[in-house]
């Protein structure tokens, strides 16, 4: 996962939000803006290096979340014929382990 797609969902997600407010947001007096270019300029070696490589010059064109299916009908049967078969056959395993090593009798 790349910081660029994180940033892109947040902006995205943020914006959406937005939308759901029902009052006007106003700066407070004596408020200061906090940019990630003034939070890396008081750094410095791996931090600064690291802050410099995730900022994001503008916010992504594409639409969020635009992602095709994982699996189409036929992948997803497949997937579970699989799974099933797995489960089956740790059972089997599970039946044959208990015929050769007969329970230990805790009772006396």
């Amino acid at each position: 996962m790349k910081m660029e797609f994180v940033y892109d969902y947040m902006f995205h997600l943020l914006t959406e939000y937005a939308k759901l407010l029902r009052f006007k947001p106003t700066v407070p007096p004596g408020a200061v803006e906090v940019s990630p270019e003034t939070m890396a300029c008081h750094q410095n070696g791996t931090y600064r290096k690291f802050m410099m490589e995730s900022l994001v010059r503008s916010p992504s064109d594409s639409v969020p979340c635009n992602l095709p299916p994982a699996f189409d009908s036929n992948e997803l049967r497949d997937f579970w014929d699989g799974n099933d078969k797995s489960i089956k056959r740790v059972e089997a395993w599970e039946d044959e382990y208990w015929r050769t090593h007969p329970k230990p009798n805790l009772g006396s």
